[in-house]
């Protein structure tokens, strides 16, 4: 037993100085990467192709950066383009391209171009969430003029940028292709009751005044390590102890990856002053995208029904800052009924991961392997789905030879899907009067302290706020600046001389490793009862009888479902009108959708057809497309009806045969046939064998 101590200790000890060492060079990369001006973490070389603080109207702290992809991997120039944004929400850009695994990766790996949307630290002086919209469609632009033979560019959003990606697909649908989001918040009062507490915190606080007076007292900007401080407030555990506690337990393998992540997590980004309210006041406090109020500026609202292209929505249900009932609720509130989405020719993905966190959506080199692979892959058939809401399914499989992939399901899905995994809409009741009080507090604060506190608040004042801001602090408190660290460095490389890792066996290691569990245990039980009590006294205030009694006499809720507007039936003329192209293409879209899902094998066969048969005439892909969603909304409306008019399609007997073959081709495109098609096969075959 001693001597299991004693090899304890030594390793205890060796640990503890490569650990402090590890901080130490944490400290001095925050320090460096500030002095290099915060450039973006992205692991692949880029170029600068369009700088929005040079613009001459309206400049912004964003830039547009082409991916130089390797020689072994060039890029298809006449493939579909992907914009990847990633998110300006405290920290800085890359994060979506800083593995090789990444969403960046996997497209260039698809021989995609690949452009990247990266920001600066420092806003420009007077910069607005419109000024920002309106630079990223000039580059969105820029891109499509780069690329005249390839689709319309895909554009990716992750966190806080899906949501502005989402109004620039609605403000300008004309210049973007699918749009995918990656855990980020459309409906923001929604959420689970004891699952999603950060949604009642700005109720709490009072509403949006909070990040006006947090703007103006850093003299007009809002300082992005107050966002990351309130991400890290999430999980304590992790936060205070988990992640250090991982280092030091690792610190032999950890600390190269502990430094790149902490690169980016430790680059505390800004806002303008007008950005940060804009956005706290509109999105997470007025619920304004949802609601389709949202104003960019006088006479320009935001609509998400405007949304023409495919729309991609990632979320997962172990993510607690943006929960899948805020990445999937607005679906149900713009649209009302799955009817509706197809009645406006819309296609509408869903994709859910069981436990992922909020940042390995984007982040994990496991979801870039799978999630990400599968969704990028497939980004040029989503436009052969048939109008309507589907949720995106990835299973392995071991195929032929065994070589092991994954088959992609798009299965059918309701409103009563979506609405499942939340508890009810009621609790968002009570979120209308939260944005009611906060825009009487706003008032009051720019009418009585604002001005006194834009009297005290100067660049000086400003600047000592930011460094004694407690995260900066204990980044540099760790650093070289600090004398006391100075003896670590040498002491570090003496022992990682004289390293003697204890055996993960040895009594004292598990005691220690026991020790830790409960030390997060005893956090995570904290954080629980932290966020029971800002629940139930949020609802103490906002669901009291005097609260409900200024509700009655407040305007009317805003975020009632709209009713669906009623779809009229097919006239017998619409659907005979037509020949061999409609006919064949019809049946592939009613083969296919037979058993309510389809599968990426048969959407990938509508182009093969159309390229085979000499019978149809050489359809571009977007007149595919159109004959796809035309047909579709022809099955969808009286299926029975479109099918019987068939033979008025096919007219000869060539035509009948043929029409059959690619039906029996389309229902083994899958290599496997459903009851389903195998029913409407002997349909088809009774119609067009008379």
């Amino acid at each position: 037993m001693i001597t299991a101590y004693t090899a304890y200790i030594t390793d205890h000890i060796q640990r503890t100085i490569l650990f402090l060492d590890g901080l130490r060079r944490r400290g001095n990369q925050f320090l460096d990467h500030r002095r290099d001006g915060n450039p973006p973490v992205l692991t692949f070389d880029y170029k600068i192709l369009m700088d929005g603080r040079r613009a001459k109207k309206q400049p912004v702290n964003y830039a547009l950066a082409r991916i130089i992809p390797p020689e072994n991997l060039p890029a298809d120039p006449e493939k579909r383009p992907i914009v990847i944004i990633d998110p300006r929400a405290g920290h800085g850009p890359g994060i979506g391209g800083s593995k090789i695994d990444s969403e960046v990766g996997i497209a260039m790996e698809n021989r995609h171009p690949v452009y990247f949307v990266l920001f600066y630290q420092e806003p420009v002086n007077g910069q607005t969430i419109a000024d920002v919209e309106a630079a990223e469609v000039r580059f969105i632009e820029k891109v499509g003029t780069l690329h005249p033979k390839a689709p319309e560019p895909a554009v990716i959003g992750n966190c806080q940028a899906g949501w502005a990606v989402a109004m620039l697909g609605a403000d300008r649908p004309d210049i973007t292709g699918p749009i995918i989001f990656n855990g980020a918040p459309l409906s923001y009062w929604a959420g689970a009751e004891k699952k999603n507490p950060m949604r009642y915190r700005g109720g709490l606080l009072g509403g949006a005044w909070l990040a006006a007076l947090i703007s103006d007292l850093g003299n007009g900007t809002f300082d992005g390590a107050n966002l990351v401080a309130g991400f890290e407030d999430l999980n304590p555990a992790n936060t205070f102890w988990k992640k250090q506690y991982h280092l030091f337990a690792n610190i032999d393998t950890e600390v190269s990856r502990y430094l790149n992540f902490e690169k980016w997590w430790n680059g505390y980004f800004f806002m303008s002053g007008d950005e940060m309210t804009f956005i706290v006041e509109n999105l997470f406090i007025g619920n304004q995208l949802e609601k389709g109020r949202l104003n960019l500026e006088p006479g320009r609202t935001v609509d998400l029904k405007k949304i023409d292209d495919p729309v991609v929505i990632f979320a997962s249900s172990g993510d607690h800052l943006t929960p899948p009932q805020q990445a999937l609720n607005w679906i149900v509130k713009v649209y009302g009924s799955v009817d509706e989405i197809r009645r406006l020719d819309k296609v509408i993905v869903y994709l859910l991961h069981p436990n992922i966190g909020h940042l390995g959506i984007f982040v994990s080199g496991k979801v870039a392997k799978k999630e990400h692979r599968e969704i990028i892959g497939s980004v040029d058939l989503l436009d052969r789905l048939s109008p309507g809401l589907y949720e995106m399914t990835i299973e392995e499989k071991e195929h032929e030879q065994g070589v092991s992939g994954y088959d992609v399901h798009y299965e059918e899905r309701t409103f009563e899907d979506i609405l499942a995994l939340d508890d009810g809409l009621e609790d968002e009741k009570a979120f209308g009067m939260v944005a009611q009080i906060s825009e009487q507090n706003m008032h009051a604060y720019r009418t009585f302290l604002q001005p006194l506190v834009r009297l005290y608040s100067n660049d000086v004042t400003a600047f000592m706020l930011r460094w004694l801001h407690p995260l900066r602090m204990s980044r540099y408190g760790f650093s070289d600046l600090n004398p006391m660290m100075w003896p670590i460095k040498a002491l570090a490389s003496y022992t990682k001389e004289r390293r003697e890792p204890v055996d993960r066996e040895n009594p004292f290691a598990q005691m220690e490793k026991l020790a830790s569990e409960m030390i997060a245990i005893s956090l995570d039980h904290y954080r629980d009862m932290r966020d029971l009590s800002l629940e139930y006294t949020f609802k103490m205030i906002y669901e009291s009888p005097w609260v409900k009694a200024l509700e009655e006499t407040s305007e009317p809720q805003q975020n009632a479902l709209p009713s669906p507007e009623k779809v009229s039936h097919k006239s017998t003329a619409q659907l005979e009108k037509g020949g061999f192209a409609e006919g064949a293409v019809r049946i592939m879209v009613a083969v296919a959708g037979a058993d309510k899902s389809l599968d990426k094998a048969e959407l990938a066969f509508y182009e093969k057809i159309a390229r085979r048969y000499t019978r149809l005439p050489k359809l571009a892909p977007e007149k595919l497309t159109q004959m796809i969603r035309q047909e579709a909304r022809h099955l969808q409306t009286d299926f029975d009806a479109a099918v019987n008019a068939l033979p008025k399609l096919l007219k000869s007997v060539l035509d009948r045969r043929t029409g059959l073959t690619i039906a029996e081709k389309m229902a083994g495109a899958d290599e496997k046939k459903a009851p389903s098609e195998n029913r409407l096969l002997k349909k088809l075959k009774a119609l067009l064998e008379k």
